[in-house]
Order: C-alpha cells, then structure tokens, then sequence
C-alpha cells in the first residue's frame, strides 16, 4: 500500500531524512518509531504530500506521488500529531466539507458519515461546534475524517496524544479493525508500548536513517537479548539517543 524508496530530504546542509525505504503492506500495522528530532514527523509529511522530497519517491496503492499525486492522496488518510480543524463548523459539517474534497456527495457521502461518526462514539455530538470538543474529542473527530473516505493506507503520526484510556482503546480497537479490513497503516508514535501492542512490524530510525526493522522478536534478537519489554530494546539499539537516565532520588 506504501513505498517508501530511497527517501532523502535536506535542510541546507542538514540532512533531515537520509535514504529512508519503508513498505507497508495491505492490512499491516507498521510501528514508526525513534527519538525526537529523528526524522519521522519529517518522514510522515513526505508521505501524506505536505513536504517534497530532495530525491526519493512515495508509492500508494501503485500511485507515484510526485507523477499522480491526486490519486495516490486520494487512496490516503492522514492524521497528523497536531490536526487543523475549522472549529465554527459542526462536526457533521466539518466531515462534510473534508468528504467533498475527496468526491464524496449525497446519501452516500450521509451515511459514512452517520457509520464513521458512530464508530469512533461521536454520533450524540454530530450537531455541535467543534470548538465545544475536548481534545480527545478533536483526536476521534480527525481520525473520522481520515477514514471517511476508504483510504486503502493510512499514516498516522502520534495516534495516542490527549487520548483518556478509553479513547485509547477505542482507537487501537479502530486500527485493528480496519487493518482486517485490508487497509495499510504506518504509525509513527514515541509511546514503545503501544507499538509493541499493536503492529506487526516496526522501523526504528535514528538520525534520518532506518537502523533496525522487523518483529518485537527479530528487533529482541537484533538487540543481542530477550528482554520481554521493548523499551530496553529500544534503548540499545539508538544507544540511548534522546533520553536521560532518572536519578534513583527520584
């Protein structure tokens, strides 16, 4: 569903992103993951068409995003870590206009709307501004909005963010179901455990550049160890980049 080839994306003389390839396969949940300041909100905004690349290309669904980018956006969703939404609309309103950008019009357009509102427990606030939400609320609202459309693969960046533990388990419930349903879902987040609960594979990239990929088991054995948690895998294999050692006084 995405390919990721060769991807490389320079700031001046920084290098931001350096030759990252992914491929995400249709109804795999694929775990993103990596320190801060690694280059995956970089990685993901290549990816949904909000950045162009200094070289590389991005296939979805077959689609070259620099060649046919309407049709690779259209067999997307995206949702981003920190999500735009016109907060005097509606929340009916709201995915209204977003299906139209996609195409969508008329009973049809009504019912996935009505069937995605329902889903993600936001039907009894259809009618409501959205700046009434909670963040939380605000988090579902977008991720119905991505999905509205039948993407056949979706990026999500930071899926977890402001969520309660309900929300949470709601939106892994979501994930799960429609990667079932054959969607592809690329997931880059900074919480280990929601990663190790969740997909199928994961990448970890450090410094713009993948170092690890496979299972919670290959990337163990990578690691030199069976640790039954991720994090301390995690931790080996990007040399501890990005966090601090808490005192014991603490």
């Amino acid at each position: 569903m995405i390919q990721v080839i060769d991807l490389v994306k320079h700031y001046g003389k920084f290098t931001a992103v350096g030759g990252v390839s992914l491929n995400v396969r249709p109804g795999q949940i694929q775990g993103f993951l990596g320190p801060n300041g690694a280059g995956k909100t970089t990685t993901i905004c290549i990816i949904a068409g909000l950045l162009k690349p200094t070289s590389g290309h991005v296939v979805i669904d077959g689609h070259d995003l620099a060649t046919r980018p309407e049709a690779a956006k259209a067999a997307l969703g995206f949702i981003p870590d920190r999500p735009f939404l016109y907060e005097k609309l509606t929340a009916r309103e709201f995915l209204r206009f977003h299906g139209g950008l996609y195409g969508l019009d008329g009973d049809g357009m009504d019912r996935r709307i009505a069937e995605m509102l329902e889903l993600f427990e936001l039907s009894a606030w259809a009618g409501e501004l959205v700046e009434a939400f909670s963040h939380g609320m605000k988090q579902r609202l977008v991720m119905c909005a991505a999905f509205l459309h039948r993407p056949k693969a979706v990026v999500v960046d930071e899926p977890m963010v402001g969520l309660d533990p309900r929300g949470a388990r709601l939106i892994k419930d979501v994930f799960r179901a429609m990667s079932r349903k054959g969607v592809g879902i690329l997931m880059s987040t900074h919480t280990i455990e929601v990663a190790e609960e969740m997909c199928d594979d994961i990448s970890i990239i450090l410094q713009g550049r993948i170092i690890a990929r496979g299972t919670v088991d290959e990337l163990r054995s990578l690691a030199g160890g069976q640790d039954e948690q991720l994090t301390p895998v995690f931790l080996k294999l990007t040399g501890g980049s990005g966090f601090q050692e808490i005192p014991d006084a603490l």
